[in-house]
């Protein structure tokens, strides 16, 4: 499918083709930016863990930084898990299970370990050296693994999670040994009442899940919170599923509009929600200390992600599937700025921290800067030699 596959209909939708999906791309490079402009709400909204927060802010800034917060969090990761493995099933055909996990190695696995054990270090140390009154060495060896986790520190969660999902497909297909067949030809996609089945049925075991793994409560050694697995299991899975049924070109239209608008008016509705809950200080769109209250935000969040998800995807194959000479940088370099934004957009905060102005206003004026910075030094990095068969 190319820019030109607009379909309207499943009837009209188009095989899947090797060509890439430019849409999907585009998704991509959305999906980042978006990751981006949410650790930057969490800098200057004072929700959610980040190595540097500024805190000044008044009702306002809170709330709304929570709506964008809790909203995102719905789905943006769920999303590009489902988006990562949907590409996984043709990438193992063709390899095969040595080249497959090798080439998961060096794209997953060297950043994640230069990032963890390396260059993340280093940066903490940089901020906490007056604080700290040690060596680097002394700290590092007898501090930062126990106090910030042995591996997926930061964003690097998202590729050590993608990661460890490879290789358990890996090891399933080995295992298991299904037939490796093609995509399907006359694709189909599922009725929105078996969508809104599998919604509701997401939600209620993600409440179930966070009975015994509460949100905001992380793993340490690996940086994961288990909140979150039931989602992100689930839309793994799916995408698995969704190129072996070709449901990418098999969404109809309709199904696209009616979920997003039913997405964007449970994202709409949530705001007013935050405000009569109380929930200021929680970065969830519900406080999840009652049952109830719990029971309704996973709820609310996997009809989020499920509208969203499938919303996205009908939006940018019929509105965005197309690139231009920029569009196609910012594909080859979006993997690059997920993987580098976090020391970026912690320093550029640092360096604004004297600039005092309304927190809301701050923050868009460093998205401004943060997100073309992100984009062009991952530009720069990857024409260092041998970065691309990385990076």
């Amino acid at each position: 499918m190319t820019a030109t596959a607009r379909a309207t209909s499943p009837s009209a939708a188009p095989a899947r083709t090797t060509s890439r999906l430019l849409y999907v791309d585009n998704i991509r490079i959305f999906l980042t930016v978006l990751v981006i402009l949410h650790h930057l709400m969490v800098i200057y909204a004072g929700s959610g863990s980040w190595i540097h927060r500024e805190g000044r802010q008044d009702e306002l800034t809170a709330l709304f930084g929570n709506w964008f917060c809790g909203a995102n969090q719905a789905y943006f990761m769920g999303l590009f898990l489902f988006i990562s493995a949907y590409f996984v099933p043709g990438s193992y055909d063709r390899k095969g299970p040595a080249r497959f996990l090798g080439d998961r190695l060096v794209r997953l696995g060297i950043p994640l370990a230069f990032y963890s054990w390396i260059l993340r270090p280093v940066l903490i140390y940089l901020g906490l050296r007056d604080e700290l009154g040690v060596s680097f060495w002394g700290w590092y060896t007898h501090g930062y693994f126990r106090d910030y986790g042995i591996i997926g520190g930061g964003p690097l969660w998202f590729i050590e999670l993608l990661l460890i999902f490879s290789v358990l497909y890996a090891v399933w297909r080995l295992l298991v040994r299904p037939k490796a067949a093609p995509p399907a030809t006359v694709p189909r996609f599922a009725s929105s009442r078996a969508v809104a089945l599998f919604a509701l049925l997401l939600g209620m075991v993600t409440f179930l899940v966070r009975l015994v793994f509460p949100v905001n409560t992380t793993f340490a050694p690996l940086n994961l919170q288990f909140a979150n697995f039931a989602q992100y299991i689930a839309l793994f899975i799916l995408g698995l599923v969704a190129y072996r049924r070709n449901w990418l070109a098999a969404l109809p239209d309709a199904t696209g509009k009616l979920w997003l608008g039913i997405a964007l008016l449970l994202i709409v509705a949530s705001g007013p929600l935050i405000a009569l809950m109380g929930a200021a200080e929680s970065a969830e769109p519900v406080p999840g200390g009652e049952v109830f209250s719990s029971l309704l935000s996973a709820v609310w969040e996997a009809f989020v992600c499920v509208g969203m998800c499938i919303g996205l995807l009908y939006l940018f194959r019929r509105r965005l599937g197309h690139q231009g000479p920029v569009g196609r940088e910012l594909s080859r370099t979006a993997y690059t700025a997920y993987l580098i934004h976090e020391p970026i957009i912690t320093f550029l905060a640092l360096f604004a921290e004297g600039v005092v102005i309304y927190p809301l206003l701050k923050f868009a004026l460093a998205a401004l800067v943060a997100i073309p910075l992100c984009f062009g030094l991952s530009s720069l990095i990857r024409r260092l030699p041998y970065a691309d068969r990385v990076l």
